[in-house]
Parts: C-alpha cells; sequence; structure tokens
C-alpha cells in the first residue's frame, strides 16, 4: 500500500469520468453546508468501474449526506459531482438515474400493498427491457421466485430489503448505490445480501455501499473510504484501515 493510499491529503479528483478512463464516479471539492454546520467538507472522491467501494464513519460524519449529494436528493453547496462522462450536479435524481445511477437507502421503500413480481414490474417502466425476462431474473437473482405473486407487506424484513435491491437492479446499473443494505437482519439475511452483492459484481456492477457491520464490510469490500466530520480520513484496503490507530481512535472506539 502506498502513502497517497492511506492519506488524508488526496490528489483532487478527476473532472473526466468514462470514455479513455476507468473512473466512473468522481467528486470534485463537494461541499455541503446547514446554516452553520459543514456536513461534508471539500470532499474530493473517486470510484473505479468494477470495484465495491465501502463508505464508513461514525455517526454523524456525512456518509448520508454524500450519498444524497450523489443522488441529487440534496443540491451541494459548493463542487461538483461526474459520472460516466456527464456533470451530474445540476440534474434531478430522475435524470441521474437515467445515466445509469441507481440507489437502495437504509429503509425498505417497497410498495406493500403490490406483490413481490408488481413491485419489480414498477422500475421497468422506466425502460424498454425485455420485461418478463428481467422478471424472471430477477425473481431467481434476489432468491424470492417462491414468493413471486406474494404481497410485499407479508415478506420479513430481510425480503424486503432483497426485493428492493432487486427494483434497483431490474434497471441494469453502471453503479449501485446502498445505504446500509443490512440495518437489523439476522446473521443469515446479512449472509444473503453478501453473496448477492458479490454474485452482482462478478457480473461486473459496481457499488458504493455506506455500512456500519464491519463483519460485512470485510466480506464484501475491495476499497474502503472513511468519512470524519465531512471529510475524508483515510481510504485503502479493509485491513488497513482496521489496523490504522486514527481509524480504530474516532471510528472503532479503541485506544491507539
Amino acid at each position: 500500500m502506498s502513502t497517497q493510499d492511506i492519506n488524508v491529503k488526496q490528489q483532487p479528483a478527476v473532472a473526466a469520468t468514462g470514455g479513455d478512463t476507468d473512473t466512473l464516479l468522481a467528486t470534485e471539492q463537494l461541499t455541503k453546508k446547514f446554516g452553520g454546520l459543514t456536513a461534508v467538507d471539500s470532499v474530493d472522491f473517486s470510484i473505479t468501474e468494477g470495484e465495491i467501494r465501502c463508505l464508513i464513519g461514525p455517526n454523524g460524519a456525512g456518509k448520508s449526506t454524500l450519498l444524497e449529494l450523489i443522488t441529487g436528493q440534496l443540491s451541494p453547496t459548493e463542487g461538483n459531482i461526474y459520472f460516466d462522462g456527464t456533470d451530474l450536479t445540476g440534474l434531478d435524481t430522475h435524470a441521474r438515474i437515467d445515466t445509469g445511477l441507481s440507489v437502495k437507502f437504509q429503509s425498505p421503500h417497497v410498495y406493500e400493498n403490490l406483490s413481490v413480481t408488481e413491485n419489480l414490474r414498477v422500475p421497468l417502466q422506466r425502460t424498454d427491457r425485455d420485461t418478463q425476462r428481467v422478471l424472471a431474473e430477477t425473481l431467481d437473482r434476489i432468491a424470492l421466485s417462491g414468493e413471486a405473486d406474494t404481497q410485499a407487506s407479508e415478506l420479513s424484513h430481510g425480503e424486503k430489503q432483497r426485493l428492493e435491491i432487486g427494483m434497483a437492479i431490474t434497471l441494469d446499473p453502471k453503479l449501485m448505490l446502498l445505504d446500509e443494505p443490512v440495518a437489523g437482519m439476522s446473521i443469515d439475511e446479512t449472509d444473503d445480501v453478501a453473496k448477492l452483492i458479490r454474485s452482482l459484481h462478478d457480473d461486473g456492477m459496481t457499488f458504493l455501499v455506506v455500512e456500519h457491520d464491519m463483519e460485512f464490510v470485510r466480506r464484501i469490500s475491495e476499497r474502503v473510504t472513511v468519512l470524519d466530520q465531512g471529510s475524508i480520513l483515510r481510504q485503502g484496503p479493509i485491513e488497513d484501515i482496521e489496523s490504522d490507530d486514527e481509524v480504530r481512535r474516532i471510528y472503532l472506539g479503541e485506544d491507539a
């Protein structure tokens, strides 16, 4: 590992994404202020096509705010966001989804009164994909083929989480954003989601995952970014992150 990989003083994000570069997502001096509070502070951040990046940090570090800036739910105070050759900064959420982003937030946002299959049909209305083929493939992928006609309200918490991931992947995104995908899950449910993410990654999908469960992060991550007080504290492989004294002190609550 190089000093540049783990050091907080990262080089500015490359504005050019897509095309001849393997950088899929990049932020440049991205900042979000709420009155006198700076939730995200001049963040230069990039994700390479085909990787699984986990974003960790203590409560209030700015993780969810950064995700909401990338998805367009919040507008930056300063800075820019680039994705696959497009400047996303001024685009609304739906326009960003059309560029190849897809997102699953922490709490399941499924249609409780619709069946599993009907839930999967909803995002497909935005595409010209082969609906029947995609439905069959997605049901199999999220291990809910046996619940295809079950009303979503009857699913367990873990099944609802997998269903929402399924809804996101029907769009065949280039980048999947997941906000605490295993929050509130049992060990077995967490294992199912980890296997699903690794399977999708093996097929070429890129991931940015916000997560607190460090065991889950160890299972899926290739690189980890640590946020603290709105800024990038460290970046690198999970082994280097967990052995870093400052990360252990601030995030893991251990003395150096």
